[in-house]
């Protein structure tokens, strides 16, 4: 399972410059070093962790509008980290199933997926608007490991959040710093492993990482990939 902002493609500032210019709209004024360790949680719980309670009760929906308005017109600036496109597609001819979890919005997931041309590799497609709370909860996770239906799996992400939202799951999590996050604060997080870019992971053995899906999940429809 791959996250896509910050894990396939390049966009983890573009949503911190996003947000940033939501809040903006409202008067509400946060520097950029402020906003983007929070960009990989769901914006159910970003507007919140930034603002506060008050403004996510006050403004949450708006706030969540208007970056929805601000990144799609920086989306055309988004380009695939490098190694994504490969990496996605050797997977899936070497005969895995290969999922993407994202906490952001359908359209932009979709989007993304367009920009990798990647569509046909990718079995299982999950976002925000298919759970009720967003990484770091294991919702996600769990969601598209149910209709993977498979019996081992392992998480690719970025942020912390994905590596709690993979423990809580039960799976490991290989960890990305092309998020902007270091070395340090994913391996404390728990990530199994840590590397650049998707380019790193092209020699990677998943074997070692795969994990057993949790005996309440699904019941596997096919081989342990």
């Amino acid at each position: 399972m791959f996250d896509v902002d910050g894990t396939l493609v390049d966009s983890t500032y573009h949503h911190a410059v996003a947000w940033q210019r939501a809040f903006d709209r409202h008067e509400l004024h946060f520097p950029l070093w402020r906003i983007h360790p929070t960009v990989g949680m769901g914006g159910d719980k970003l507007v919140g962790e930034v603002a506060g309670d008050a403004v996510e009760e006050r403004l949450g929906d708006d706030l969540r509008e208007a970056w929805q308005e601000e990144y799609a017109e920086l989306e055309a600036e988004v380009d695939p980290l490098p190694g994504a496109r490969d990496l996605v597609r050797a997977l899936a001819a070497d005969g895995w199933r290969v999922a993407l979890a994202s906490s952001g919005e359908p359209q932009f997931a979709e989007k993304a997926l367009a920009s990798l041309g990647v569509r046909d590799d990718v079995a299982v497609l999950v976002t925000n608007d298919d759970v009720e709370a967003s990484k770091p909860e294991p919702d996600l996770l769990e969601v598209t490991l149910s209709r993977l239906g498979v019996a081992r799996a392992v998480m690719v992400g970025d942020t912390p959040y994905d590596v709690q939202a993979a423990t809580a799951a039960g799976l490991a999590c290989v960890a990305l710093r092309s998020g902007g996050f270091g070395e340090a604060e994913l391996t404390e997080a728990g990530a199994v492993h840590v590397a650049g870019t998707p380019a790193d992971l092209l020699d990677l053995d998943w074997e070692q990482h795969l994990r057993p899906v949790a005996p309440s999940g699904p019941t596997p429809s096919r081989s342990p990939r």
